[in-house]
């Protein structure tokens, strides 16, 4: 045996070693947890993007429509737009050392591992939220030992760079709820219809215990376990002292609302086209790719008054019937701001993307007429101008081509009628006379004024519309009629907010004069003569069909051609478009169809402005309106049995009294009415 200083020698000896290992082996872990928090700085913070559900707003800030990638929804909301219960539910169950730990929980990795070795099988987690927030963000969920040093090396990025309570929100914003419903906000929607801010206690249980098996405690999936699942979480609050054991059994017995669910992907019914516009927009406005458009989480507010786009759907799916090949197009546009209120692209979405509205281009007939008259009155013409009305061959070309349209029905006045009633009777040989008098150019010209932008020709027949232009470029031409000249662009968005509530868009309307003012009121005062019966001469005006649906000023044209069938006009408040016709260009059937637009238009208009004031047309300075004679053109007096309040450029009206109806004994005061500096086009014409 050896003596008790060498034993003493021997373990001091061993000690010192024993201490020096300690030391060294604390320095290396030191050195260790050092280099990993250097490292965590130097690579810097981890970057908290996820995809989320884009939301598109309409004018009163209601829902129209969500990107919906793979089923998935998404959406962020802050801590604070978060039901405490929700919180503390969640740290109950998930995580109760939340607030004291790195990132790990030793004590229950510790705890897990016993666990495990005890029934030789995994069975109990030991991961962190911050672990489970890692792994949803930045790793795929496999099982290698790669992953899992990824992941613990991914958690400590977050601690070392982000708050708890960034985590937390980070957390409660990605975790999977189950039926492709990604955080609590599209979780709280998915199962009870409601905002993340509205959870009561009893939601708030159920919900959090549906992470750890999505399918499993799902209460889609078995409602028995989710109560159970749901019952854990509630002891575990009271165990957490977040709850008391009554409060815990009160929220136990609440009867929850759960939604009615459908595992089928819904696509959203709300205004298909528009929303599919407003898609280009972000494209090419905003210069947004695909990606952030369908998973950025951007808040679009759009232009959609969802009642008028309602009515729009409802009336062109009412009014043409069910089983015909015919198509529709409706276009809805604020005149003062360019906003898009409405848009119908076609009868069936589903059936076809091609929206008629923006991408279709087709032969507007009497609608271009308008351009025509407004030229007509900027070059001497005024609303009671007479022009003859009959049968006629115009020459062009150097008189080597001859022209020779008819009127609608081959119905003529054989006699002079005004420019007002030409307007309102849609008079072809009246408008192409005038049209060759002002030279074809002049139309040309003023369309694209109007900023119509289609190829068209400086031919006689462009008086009747006969070169296709769009939908939507007819209603933006007619919103300057009704804006008093001025040109605003069509938008379908007024703002854009990123995920975080930062506004990255905003429109701001332009307005450009591009008209004469005085012109345009006197062209929109002529185009109210289409509802107004004081105007029949050898026909009816056009818009007679429907005049009795309308209870508002109103300005428009109809347009008739062989495949087309259109009603373009406007109040002071809304600018609106029809358009009726087959796809392939087939011919129409007017007895059946040439019904469609006039009346779609005048309902819509109506029912779109239901409860608004009725506006008059705002006469600029530089007009004065008068009482005419409709037949003569004249001034009315008291034996007049018709007059009509029409509306001059200052200086051209007329002051000739009518005296078609006065007593035998004043015929002697009847004047020459043709004289003046538009001889020239009278002789040319007779």
């Amino acid at each position: 045996m050896k003596p008790m200083s060498e034993r003493f020698t021997y373990w001091k000896r061993w000690g010192k070693l024993s201490l020096r290992l300690m030391v060294i082996g604390l320095l290396f872990i030191g050195l260790s947890f050092g280099s990993i928090y250097l490292l965590a700085v130097f690579v810097g913070a981890p970057p908290l993007q996820v995809p989320q559900t884009t939301i598109y707003y309409d004018t009163e800030e209601h829902v129209i429509g969500e990107s919906n990638q793979s089923g998935q929804n998404r959406y962020w909301v802050q801590l604070d737009e978060i039901s405490p219960a929700l919180v503390d539910a969640t740290l109950s169950i998930e995580d109760r050392s939340f607030y004291d730990h790195f990132g790990f929980d030793f004590k229950r990795i510790g705890g897990a591992v016993l666990a495990d070795l005890k029934a030789m099988a995994k069975v109990q987690g030991a991961s962190t939220i911050t672990q489970q927030y890692a792994r949803n963000l930045f790793l795929e969920h496999d099982k290698t030992w790669k992953r899992k040093v990824l992941e613990a090396f991914y958690a400590y990025r977050l601690e070392v760079h982000y708050s708890k309570e960034e985590i937390l929100e980070g957390y409660l914003n990605t975790i999977y709820y189950g039926h492709g419903a990604y955080g609590i906000e599209a979780a709280a929607r998915s199962y009870f219809g409601k905002g993340a801010d509205e959870l009561s206690v009893s939601e708030s249980a159920m919900l959090a215990g549906i992470p750890k098996g999505p399918s499993y405690y799902s209460p889609y999936a078995d409602a028995d376990r989710s109560k159970e699942r749901q019952s854990t979480v509630l002891n575990a609050m009271v165990a957490t002292n977040k709850l008391s054991k009554a409060e815990a059994i009160e929220a136990e017995n609440e009867t929850m609302a759960l939604q009615a669910f459908n595992e089928e992907k819904i696509e959203s019914e709300t205004a298909p086209y528009f929303t599919a516009e407003v898609k280009k927009e972000l494209r090419n406005k905003l210069s947004l790719d695909e990606r952030i458009i369908e998973e950025g989480g951007l808040h679009v507010y759009t232009t959609l008054d969802s009642e008028m786009q309602v009515k729009a759907e409802d009336l062109v799916a009412n009014s043409i019937e069910e089983k015909s090949d015919i198509q529709a197009a409706l276009v809805a546009m604020d005149p003062k701001s360019g906003a898009i209120k409405a848009m119908v692209g076609g009868r069936d979405y589903k059936e076809s993307k091609f929206n008629r509205a923006t991408m279709a281009k087709r032969t507007p007939g009497s609608t271009f007429k308008p351009f025509l008259y407004y030229a007509a009155m900027n070059n001497g013409f005024t609303p009671s101008t007479l022009v003859r009305s009959e049968p006629t061959n115009f020459y062009y070309d150097g008189d080597k081509k001859t022209y020779s349209p008819h009127n609608y029905g081959d119905a003529y006045a054989n006699d002079e009628i005004t420019i007002a009633q030409a307007l309102a009777l849609s008079d072809n040989i009246v408008a192409v006379k005038t049209h060759m008098f002002l030279e074809e150019k002049t139309l040309v010209e003023t369309a694209k004024t109007f900023g119509i932008d289609s190829k068209l020709s400086a031919i006689p027949s462009l008086a009747l519309g006969t070169k296709p232009v769009g939908i939507l470029e007819m209603t933006e031409a007619y919103s300057m009629l009704a804006n008093g000249g001025f040109s605003v662009k069509p938008h379908y968005i007024e703002k854009v907010t990123d995920r975080d509530g930062k506004v990255i868009y905003e429109h701001k309307s332009k307005k450009e004069l591009r008209l004469k003012p005085e012109a345009a009121f006197v062209t929109t005062s002529m185009m109210t003569g289409v509802f107004d019966e004081s105007l029949n001469d050898y026909t009816k005006v056009t818009g007679s069909g429907v005049d009795h649906l309308l209870t508002r000023p109103a300005a428009a044209k109809t347009g008739s051609t062989s495949t087309d069938s259109w009603m373009v006009g406007f109040t002071p408040q809304l600018a609106t478009s029809v358009w009726i016709g087959y796809d392939e260009g087939k011919k129409l059937n007017y007895r059946n169809d040439g019904f469609y637009a006039k009346k779609i238009w005048a309902q819509f208009v109506e029912g779109a402005l239901e409860g608004e004031e009725a506006k008059e047309f705002k006469a600029p300075e530089g007009v004065v309106g008068i009482d005419i004679d409709p037949q003569t053109g004249k001034i009315a007096d008291e034996n007049c049995p018709n007059k009509r309040l029409t509306y001059f450029i200052e200086g051209s009206e007329p002051h000739e009294v009518c005296d078609v109806h006065v007593g035998p004994s004043h015929q002697q005061d009847i004047q020459e009415n043709k004289k003046g500096f538009l001889d020239r086009f009278f002789n040319w014409i007779r």
